[in-house]
């Protein structure tokens, strides 16, 4: 019987929160303790906090409540975003134990020998003192992995925690990413998503370095010429930083597949003016026809905030039209939430939030017409389909390289294999059902499957 110690993990927000759990993850492996899952018991738990939005914040509490519930011995270890800005207020909690900033959560193993249950430890440094880049990647999936490549931000968007509570933008070195993209094409990983809160900032040193060392072009660049990965995407990229030449290249890319994020947050310009946005819709539109000039079936998702202070039914209304008429594949829709700390929780003319909730609801309806005539656009095109792992409920789930989700019937066969696949129909639950090819892909170093080789 084992006697090790058990480690549970929780982890709210981004991708790139995901990263850095299963790093910290690694980390307590690598000193002997034993993972399982959050909803069992387990000896230490580790919560990683995001604090984007107020729903956020409240959720953690909901995380924190379970993981006492299923051991009341246990410790309870806070960190992440929440923990950096509101430190103090975390340890206040009941059945919190540890709180650790953003300098200091890569070093949780070596806090845990202190940990007692009389005393809440708080570890979390100025955020002007945090300047040094920790990598991270996730190895949790067998199909894809999320690789940080920059972290922290050094815009000042009126809405946004984000630099209080990551600090300024840095990078990892290109040699670096390349090493981590080798262990991660080890464990037969086919995908690889890029992902930091700013990522085409990429190439800023460390210690307050603005120099960039390497540009987010030649990141790219060098990373195309890997040869054990078949996939790589960019998470999200701001489009003043999404420049021409960047989307010349991955027109042109044999790794990096079709599919681009690009924060818009309005399409006013009296709103993205407000926001401290460094573009205006105008460049937005200009970005969005330059990508379809360039690469055909392209995947376009957007980031949209509705509820920002003194936004009024007319900005809102150029907003809904401007996506509206938008060549874009998804929305991601956020209702504005008052953060502390920000110029935003400061303006006048505050949105009612039953308004931001009519708001919300009409941009996610607008997403799904959105989402629905892009599948449509790509019925009986024939497409690589990257599949997952899981059995789920009789079905196999998978993505095309441009980013539409389809099911099959369970194949164990298809596990994370690439396979050429006809989408033939949308389901009646929004999944597109495919036709599994034959034919084989023109870029064979992608080490493509057919269904006929088995």
């Amino acid at each position: 019987m084992s006697t090790s110690k058990k480690v549970a993990f929780h982890t709210l927000g981004c991708k790139l929160n995901f990263t850095e759990t299963s790093t910290i993850a690694r980390s307590f492996v690598e000193n002997g303790f034993e993972l399982t899952d959050f909803s069992k018991k387990a000896d230490f738990y580790v919560i990683n906090t995001c604090s984007v939005t107020d729903n956020a914040d409240k959720k953690f509490k909901n995380i924190l409540n379970r993981a006492k519930k299923r051991n009341p011995n246990a410790f309870n270890i806070i960190v992440g975003c929440y923990a950096q800005l509101k430190p103090k207020y975390i340890s206040e909690i009941p059945g919190v134990d540890l709180v650790l900033g953003a300098n200091e959560k890569f070093n949780v193993i070596d806090y845990v020998g202190q940990l007692d249950k009389a005393n809440t430890f708080v570890y979390s440094c100025d955020i002007n003192d945090v300047n040094k880049y920790e990598s991270s990647y996730s190895v949790d999936d067998r199909t894809r992995s999320f690789l940080k490549v920059q972290d922290g931000c050094d815009y000042k968007c009126t809405y946004c925690t984000i630099p209080n509570a990551r600090g300024i933008s840095r990078s990892d070195s290109l040699e670096n990413i390349k090493m981590n993209v080798s262990q991660i094409a080890s464990k037969d990983i086919k995908e690889i998503i890029l992902t930091g809160v700013n990522i085409g900032d990429y190439g800023k040193g460390e210690f307050g370095n603005k120099k960039h060392e390497t540009t987010f072009l030649e990141l790219i660049k060098e990373l195309d010429l890997t040869q054990n990965i078949n996939r790589f995407r960019i998470s999200s990229i701001e489009p003043n930083l999404l420049k021409n030449d960047i989307i010349d290249f991955i027109a042109t890319s044999n790794l990096f597949v079709p599919h681009f994020h690009i924060p818009l947050q309005s399409g006013s310009n009296k709103i993205l003016g407000l926001m401290k946005r460094r573009y205006r819709k105008e460049l937005y539109e200009d970005r969005i026809r330059y990508i379809h000039s360039k690469i055909n079936d392209v995947c376009i998702g957007v980031d949209v905030i509705v509820g920002f202070p003194g936004e009024t039914d007319s900005d809102f209304q150029e907003t809904y039209n401007f996506l509206l008429n938008l060549d874009i594949s998804y929305l991601h829709v956020f209702s504005y939430s008052e953060r502390d700390n920000t110029e935003a929780s400061n303006m006048l003319n505050p949105v009612p939030k039953n308004i931001r909730f009519q708001r919300s609801k009409m941009l996610r309806s607008l997403s799904e017409k959105k989402r629905r005539i892009f599948y449509n656009s790509q019925i009986n095109r024939v497409r690589p389909v990257l599949f997952e792992s899981e059995n789920k409920h009789g079905y196999i789930y998978g993505y095309t390289d441009n980013y539409i989700k389809v099911r099959h019937p369970w194949n164990p066969k298809l596990s994370n294999k690439i396979v050429q696949a006809k989408l033939m129909e949308i389901d009646n639950d929004g999944f597109v059902r495919i036709k599994l090819s034959e034919k084989k892909l023109k870029k064979e170093k992608q080490y493509l499957y057919s269904y006929s080789n088995w």
